[in-house]
């Protein structure tokens, strides 16, 4: 079901619009949670988003995927967050919800509403809101926007996800601390392969999902993703890794897939199981288990708070 958003992110959005995304952090500086960035994981694709920006709506956008863990585009915040792949398409023209304000107001959330139901202004800390069809409708209905714009390209996490690494393979290059050999084991590693990938094989001969162990049919898959680890001795640990066929790499990168420490495979939800079925993946949940050591138990739960699709 087709959802709909209200973002306000007037000091980063010619940022984020450029880019194709939105990004926030994964929670408040202090450490709690926030429903309006619990939200970027809500979201999904298909969804429209509605763009406040100094005092207009001045954006539709088109989720293109579900949000993956990433750090803050920002260098000088090297915040742990989320990005959300967006399709972006500039609205004209631009919407005051201040005029509106009398029809939009009632149709607002009674909680967690992104502006000021009597003035039209913006909330402070009000990020990413979920509005009523009805409410959107009402902003849309007063603008004119390229439909065309908002197809955009596929493959939006694989796109998404590289221009992350390579923001921070760039840094890694940079580093003086660093020398050239642990650069190239940390740079093939964001790849799956050198250091990295023998690591992994050690403690994971084969798939465990399909039972292959040719490695030529295999991909050394980090279990937090290679963008996320705060360390390089993460970004080369074997216990950091499952090998995977190329299908269930992909469902496990993705969040569709995860593991508990019994071994128990943990299909998402929002995976649909016609497709599963099709993959010949039907009956992963009551495959044969194998109990995860405690090192490779820690990385995965981290995968099950921050990469798996609730």
């Amino acid at each position: 079901m087709q959802r709909f958003w209200w973002v306000n992110h007037s000091p980063t959005a010619d940022r984020e619009v450029a880019g194709g995304y939105l990004w926030s952090p994964r929670a408040e500086r202090g450490g709690g949670r926030s429903p309006f960035y619990d939200n970027m994981r809500r979201a999904g694709p298909g969804d429209l988003i509605l763009s406040y920006v100094r005092k207009r709506v001045r954006h539709l956008g088109r989720v293109a995927d579900f949000a993956f863990a990433a750090p803050s585009p920002d260098p000088k915040e090297p915040r742990p967050g989320w990005q959300l792949p967006v399709t972006w398409a500039a609205l004209e023209p631009p919407i005051s919800p201040q005029t509106i304000i009398a029809e939009l107001g009632p149709l607002l959330p009674k909680r967690y509403a992104p502006i000021n139901p009597m003035t039209g202004l913006g909330r402070q800390k009000a990020y990413l809101c979920e509005l009523s069809a009805a409410a959107a409708a009402v902003v849309l209905d007063r603008a004119r926007w390229e439909a065309a714009r908002l197809d955009g390209p596929g493959e939006a996490f694989p796109r998404a996800a590289a221009w992350v690494d390579d923001r921070l393979e760039a840094a890694v290059a940079a580093d003086p601390g660093l020398d050239a050999t642990q650069k190239q084991a940390l740079v093939t590693a964001r790849r799956g392969q050198g250091i990295f990938r023998e690591n992994v094989r050690a403690l994971e001969p084969a798939c465990r999902v399909t039972g292959v162990a040719n490695p030529w049919l295999l991909i050394a898959s980090h279990i937090k993703p290679w963008r996320d680890c705060d360390s390089a001795a993460e970004r080369l640990d074997g216990a950091n890794g499952l090998m995977l066929t190329p299908d269930v790499d992909l469902l496990f990168d993705r969040g569709f897939l995860s593991f508990a420490d019994d071994g128990t495979a943990l299909v998402s939800p929002r995976l649909d199981a016609v497709d599963l079925g099709r993959m010949g993946l039907g009956d992963l949940t009551s495959r044969a288990r194998r109990p995860f050591r405690s090192r490779q138990a820690a990385y995965l739960a981290w995968h099950r708070r921050w990469v798996f699709l609730t």
